[in-house]
């Protein structure tokens, strides 16, 4: 049973069909490409980003990318240091997510990583969770006119393409 075939029911000129019909939407960038991602985000929103660092995981969503962010913060009071690590990794990214709350204006980091961001030619966008945006938003959101977007896994995944064909 299949045996003379290797258990394919495709024929050797089907597979090479499907071969070019492939290798051509790779080159037309019909297959999602995964983007290099630093979140931006107060620390105290850690477990609704470590949400969404799952979710781009997942097999079954439309949220893919390769988190560059930091997973804990830096170990030094340090600024310049701080600031040296965290240009690395923004540096290593095609898009910034800045991840907004109520506690993200308050942020000690988020402004310089948005202008940073921007600084070295990233695309940037801010996403907020539930219906509304928090009262209190970065002023670099507003100074930059950063695109705001609910989280919603396909939006958030067509702003960031979007992003990455126009960084500014």
């Amino acid at each position: 049973m299949g045996g003379e075939r290797g258990g394919s029911n495709l024929t050797p000129d089907e597979l090479k069909k499907l071969e070019e019909i492939a290798r051509k939407a790779i080159r037309e960038g019909a297959v999602p490409k995964k983007r290099s991602i630093f979140i931006s985000f107060s620390s105290e929103d850690l477990n609704e980003v470590n949400l969404l660092r799952g979710q781009a995981k997942n097999e079954n969503s439309d949220l893919e990318f390769i988190d560059r962010s930091l997973q804990k913060p830096f170990d030094s009071k340090d600024a310049e240091y701080i600031k040296r690590g965290i240009r690395e990794r923004i540096r290593q990214s095609s898009i910034t997510v800045c991840y907004l709350s109520e506690k993200t204006a308050q942020s000690k980091w988020v402004n310089w990583e948005i202008r940073e961001s921007i600084a070295l030619g990233k695309g940037v966008i801010a996403m907020y969770k539930g219906d509304s945006l928090p009262a209190n938003i970065p002023s670099a959101i507003k100074e930059f006119k950063i695109k705001l977007i609910p989280w919603d896994h396909r939006k958030l995944s067509q702003a960031i393409d979007a992003a990455a064909k126009k960084k500014r």
